[in-house]
C-alpha cells in the first residue's frame, strides 16, 4: 500500500517536502526564540517584543504576493525558491552573529527571503500535479506533514542548543537547516523537477496558446468565494499565532515545567503542533477519504467552519488555565490540550487551503494567488503580536477569552454564509 502511495505521486513532491522541512526548521527554530531573545537579551517590554515579533511574522507572510508575481511574470518558480533559501541563510547567520545593530537588518533580509520562496514552493507542488485536483489533495497532506516535521525537531534543536550554548548558537543552527534544505534542493532538482517551474508562467501560456483565455463567470465567482474564506481565515491565524507570543509567555511565566527534576525549555512547547500534526494528519486523510466514499466529506467551507469552532474551544481552556494561574503555576497538559485542538483545527483549514487555491487560482496568476492566501497569515500574525503584546497588562484569562469569543463569532458568521458559498465553489 505505501509502494503504491509512493509511485502514485511525482517524485518531485519528496524533494520540495525536504527543501520546505528544512526551510520551516530554520523558520520554527529562529521563531521559538525570537520573543525570549528579545525580552531577555535586547532588553524589550513584553509588549515591544510582541509588536516586533507581530510584524515580522505577519511581514514575511505579505512578500509572498511579490515573490509570487515575480515569478509568474518573470523568472519562474524555481529561480524563485533557490533566492529566497539563500537570502534566508544570510538572515539567519546575521541574527546569530550581528549583534543588536544587526537584529532589525537580519529580520528585514528573511521577509524578503520568504517572499521569494513560501508562495513558490507550494505553487510548483500545485503544477507538478497539473489538473489532477484528487492526487493533488493527498500530495498536499504529504507536503505539509514535510513542513511539521521541520516544525518539530527545530525547537527542540534549536532551544536545546540555545539553552546550552546561547541565543546566537540557537539561531546559527536554524541557519545550518536551510543550508542543507539549499543543498538537497540543488543537487536533485533536474533529476526530479525537469522543466517545470523554470520559466514563468506567463512565457508558458504565450507559447501555448490553448491555455490562453478569459476566466468564465463561474471561474470568476469561485476566485470571490475564496477571497471571502481568506477573510475569515485570517481570524483563525491571529488565533493560531499566540504560539510564539502569549502561549509562549504563558509556558515561561505561568507553567510548571518540570519533568524528572529537569526545567523543560520553553521552546520545546513550540514543538507540541508538529508532532501532533504528524500523529493526525495521516488520520485526518483517512477520514476524508472513508467519508468521501460515502459522500460525507465536509466541504472545503464546513472544513473552514468547524476549524474556527475548535479553535474557539482551544482557547475557552487556555482562559480556565489563564484564571487558575493567578494562585501559581499550572499543570503543562493545560497547554497541551490547547495545542492539541488548535493542530486539529489547523488541519481543517490549513492544508485545506493550500490544496483549495492551486484549483481554483487562474493559472497566469497561480503563485500571486497564492501568496494573496498567505497574506491572511500576515494579517493574523500582525493581529497575534498586537493582542499577545498585552500579555501581562491585563490578565491571561480575559486575554485568551477574547480569542475563544472571536473565534466563535467568526464560526458562527461562516455557518451563515455556508448555502452561499458552497453555491459559489461547487463541490470543492
Amino acid at each position: 500500500m505505501l509502494k503504491d502511495f509512493i509511485q502514485n505521486h511525482p517524485k518531485g513532491l519528496y524533494l520540495l517536502f525536504f527543501t520546505e522541512m528544512w526551510e520551516r526548521f530554520s523558520y520554527y527554530g529562529m521563531r521559538a526564540l525570537l520573543v525570549l531573545y528579545m525580552i531577555q537579551k535586547l532588553l524589550y517590554t513584553n509588549e515591544e517584543a510582541g509588536y516586533v515579533y507581530g510584524l515580522y511574522t505577519g511581514f514575511v507572510y505579505l512578500t509572498p504576493v511579490i515573490g509570487g508575481y515575480i515569478a509568474d511574470r518573470l523568472i519562474g518558480q524555481r529561480k524563485c525558491i533557490l533566492t529566497g533559501a539563500l537570502l534566508m541563510c544570510i538572515g539567519l547567520f546575521s541574527l546569530a552573529f550581528g549583534g543588536e545593530k544587526l537584529f532589525i537588518p537580519s529580520l528585514t533580509v528573511m521577509i524578503i527571503a520568504n517572499g521569494f520562496f513560501k508562495s513558490n514552493i507550494s505553487s510548483l507542488l500545485g503544477l507538478l500535479y497539473g489538473k489532477n485536483n484528487e492526487k493533488k489533495d493527498s500530495g498536499f497532506t504529504v507536503f505539509y506533514m514535510g513542513i511539521n516535521l521541520g516544525a518539530f525537531f527545530s525547537p527542540l534543536v534549536c532551544g536545546t542548543i540555545a539553552s546550552i550554548f546561547g541565543f546566537n548558537w540557537g539561531f546559527a543552527s536554524a541557519g545550518i537547516g536551510m543550508l542543507i534544505g539549499i543543498l538537497t534542493y540543488l543537487i536533485f532538482q533536474k533529476r526530479y523537477l525537469g522543466d517545470c517551474g523554470q520559466k514563468p508562467i506567463s512565457r508558458v501560456l504565450k507559447e501555448d496558446k490553448h491555455e490562453q483565455r478569459e476566466l468564465t463567470k463561474r471561474e470568476s465567482k469561485r476566485i470571490y468565494a475564496l477571497f471571502v474564506l481568506m477573510a475569515f481565515t485570517i481570524v483563525f491565524w491571529t488565533c493560531y499565532e499566540q504560539a510564539g507570543c502569549s502561549l509562549t509567555l504563558f509556558a515561561e511565566y505561568s507553567t510548571r515545567r518540570y519533568l524528572f527534576g529537569h526545567t523543560i525549555p520553553t521552546g520545546y512547547f513550540q514543538s507540541l503542533n508538529p508532532l501532533f500534526i504528524i500523529i493526525l494528519a495521516p488520520l485526518a486523510s483517512l477520514l476524508w477519504t472513508y467519508l468521501g466514499k460515502k459522500n460525507l466529506e465536509p466541504t472545503s467551507v464546513e472544513k473552514f467552519t468547524l476549524a474556527l469552532g475548535i479553535m474557539s474551544v482551544a482557547y475557552v481552556v487556555m482562559a480556565l488555565a489563564g484564571d487558575l494561574s493567578k494562585t501559581g503555576e499550572v499543570s503543562a497538559l493545560w497547554l497541551v490540550t490547547a495545542y492539541f485542538m488548535m493542530t486539529v483545527a489547523e488541519l481543517c483549514i490549513s492544508p485545506i487551503g493550500l490544496s483549495l487555491v492551486t484549483k481554483l487560482a487562474p493559472k497566469q496568476f497561480l503563485s500571486a494567488t497564492m501568496g494573496m492566501w498567505f497574506l491572511t497569515s500576515f494579517f493574523g500574525n500582525i493581529f497575534a503580536g498586537l493582542w499577545g503584546g498585552k500579555y501581562g497588562t491585563i490578565s491571561t484569562d480575559l486575554l485568551f477569552l477574547t480569542l475563544a469569543g472571536i473565534s466563535l463569532i467568526s464560526a458562527v458568521a461562516l455557518a451563515l454564509f455556508l448555502p452561499a458559498l458552497k453555491k459559489m465553489l461547487g463541490k470543492v
